[in-house]
């Protein structure tokens, strides 16, 4: 009888597409993968590790899985992903029940490492990151007709908050043909909406190629029969290209959508913070994204409270906010990190604050959000169904305006005819509820 194997997956997507290429080789390997730890032989936590609320998180389901150990309803506990890799052993001098903790570089050899631990081994293992399978077959865990398409991993951006470069190391791309491939494979599974992400997608191809090869690679996936929407996630203001912008202006399957991180508008805020564009440059970004594709949807993410910020540098960001009207924000309280730049540095605003001042964001952006809704009303929209909502007897989705797992809005519309998980229909949208859009499928 195959062992039976539970795995809990935190944090980001690109841990999320770990969890997917570990499930695979699992699979291969002949264990049962289980979608409920009760009786599990092993049970594989892949951590989170990039903020304090992270961490705490995965530190609870630890310990919710110990728990389930101690009750004898689970086996072995294995702990990997990146907290792992950034506090090693010290998990098991924290949780002495748990039987293995492996870094990030120990997920190509899984399936012989799991067999271990489970006939009785307690291991800790940390080979270079390098070692990380960033291709390879997936078990997607997402819908069937969405997936995510890793095209990088690791950061050499280093902003001076950030826990990713020593977590994951450097930036490296995959080759453009193995995820010319992956997305072929997706696509005959009949995944139709793949989105683009890595730590930082807009580097995709510099260390490989010596150019910003993202445009290149949008084109070439286009032409896959059966993808329909290509979303770009996690693209650093500084190498967003007049070439990129054409490219999604001028190619249909790139949606006009895209996540553009700022963090902050005070030069000298985002001089603490080691990022690469300053306020005017940023302005002029995106001044030349809106004039050219007016439609496009950009979302992006501040970070109150971080050193230096007070209540001038604070008030400079909000005012710059409100007048930008981002379509999609969100905002995050400074949260500082042992072994970062920012840990230590001058001038650290107090955490009361740092929430404070982000709620104050998000109330501003929930007014910018109902202004930008309500002008949505009388539009027809490429709607991509998601399911069926019993309590407001309707569908719902999302149109090209709106990611999965980070969904701002969503789009809640009546049809005639029975629609599937996964279908495309047109949508008038004819009122607003909250963040939601009401609508009617139109042919």
């Amino acid at each position: 009888m195959p062992y039976r194997i539970g795995l809990i997956s935190l944090g980001c997507s690109k841990n999320q597409v770990d969890a997917e290429i570990m499930l695979a080789a699992l699979d291969k390997d002949g264990f049962e993968i289980v979608d409920y730890l009760d009786g599990a032989d092993a049970v594989i936590i892949n951590t989170c590790g990039f903020i304090d609320d992270a961490k705490r998180e995965s530190i609870e389901n630890i310990l919710e899985v110990v728990q389930l150990k101690n009750e004898g309803t689970v086996g072995s506990i294995i702990v990997t992903g990146c907290l792992s890799q950034l506090v090693k052993d010290e998990i098991f001098k924290e949780i002495p029940e748990v039987d293995a903790v492996f870094g990030i570089g120990a997920n190509a050899d899984i399936a012989a490492l799991v067999r271990s631990v489970v006939e009785g081994e307690k291991l800790s293992l940390f080979p270079s990151r390098k070692g990380l399978p960033l291709n390879g077959d997936r078990v997607l865990t997402t819908p069937e007709y969405w997936a995510y398409l890793r095209v990088a991993d690791g950061c050499s951006n280093c902003c001076s908050y950030c826990t990713i470069p020593a977590i994951r190391g450097g930036f490296r791309s995959r080759e453009l043909e193995d995820l010319l491939d992956e997305a072929k494979c997706l696509a005959d599974k009949g995944v139709k909406e793949l989105i683009l992400i890595a730590q930082d997608t807009t580097s995709y191809g510099l260390d490989l190629y010596g150019r910003l090869a993202l445009p290149e690679l949008l084109e070439k996936l286009s032409a896959i029969p059966g993808i329909q929407w290509l979303r770009l996630m996690y693209c650093y203001p500084d190498k967003v290209t007049n070439e990129l912008i054409e490219t999604i202006a001028n190619n249909p399957k790139v949606l006009h959508y895209i996540d553009l991180p700022i963090q902050h508008i005070d030069d000298s805020i985002l001089n603490a913070m080691n990022r690469k564009t300053s306020e005017e440059e940023i302005k002029n970004l995106l001044h030349n994204i809106r004039t050219r594709i007016p439609d496009m949807v950009i979302r992006t993410t501040v970070i109150t409270g971080f050193p230096g910020e007070g209540e001038d540098e604070f008030e400079h960001l909000a005012v710059f906010l409100k007048e930008t009207a981002f379509d999609r924000l969100g905002c995050f309280a400074f949260s500082p990190q042992n072994g970062t730049p920012a840990f230590d540095m001058p001038g650290q605003v107090d955490e009361k604050t740092s929430q404070h001042r982000a709620e104050l964001i998000m109330q501003d952006q929930y007014e910018t959000m109902n202004a930008i809704n309500e002008k949505q009303v009388g539009k027809t929209f490429k709607v991509l169904v998601e399911g069926y909502d019993n309590y407001t007897d309707s569908y719902y989705g999302r149109s090209y305006m709106d990611a999965p797992e980070i969904i701002d809005c969503s789009i809640l519309f009546t049809s005639p005819e029975s629609l599937d998980e996964g279908d495309f229909v047109e949508v008038e949208v004819f009122d607003v509820s909250d963040y939601d859009l009401l609508g009617k499928t139109v042919d």
